[in-house]
């Protein structure tokens, strides 16, 4: 059985063997989460994510980890939708992220995955909607990942994950 926990906290110091990263479509890198999570792997995590993208939205990839800390092996890369008033699909875009992600986790044997809020920063993707989404999919999807850990960046966050998870 699959446990599901919110934490406010460092995306890139969580103790799982998996994270995964609101990327770009290039996989090279950008702002907010995925810049944290380059800037603590190193440079290789770019150079990898070069020679595996691009990556469509909805969709996931996996690279080593590089210079974060063990045991955190793979980073998952996944690109959410930019939000565009709902009317395009977003909300089926951004549930395929995390199923993707959860297919990509076993692929690689993880039993523990860290996620961050995809797509609500610079995506613009509504962060309580968003939530709502992400626990849902990942209550729903099934996978051999034992432990699911979503990291809040702020305390807004972090209460809508709970939220959505108490519901």
């Amino acid at each position: 059985m699959t446990t599901i926990d919110v934490v406010l906290g460092d995306i890139t110091t969580e103790n799982v063997d998996a994270i995964v990263t609101a990327a770009n479509e290039s996989l090279l890198g950008g702002g907010g989460v995925d810049g944290a999570i380059h800037r603590a792997a190193g440079r290789r995590l770019a150079e990898a994510g070069g020679k595996i993208g691009p990556c469509p939205p909805g969709e996931a990839m996996a690279t080593p980890a590089f210079d974060l800390d063990p045991p955190v092996r793979h980073v998952i890369h996944t690109v959410g939708p930019v939000w565009e008033g709902g009317r395009y699909g977003e909300a089926g875009v951004l549930a395929s992220c995390y199923r993707r992600c959860l297919a990509v986790a076993d692929e690689l044997g993880a039993g523990s995955v860290a996620f961050p809020a995809i797509a609500t920063g610079v995506y613009g993707f509504p962060p309580e909607q968003a939530a709502r989404i992400a626990v849902t999919t990942l209550r729903s999807t099934p996978t051999e990942v034992s432990r699911i850990r979503l990291i809040a960046f702020d305390a807004e966050t972090l209460d809508l994950l709970r939220t959505a998870l108490a519901a």
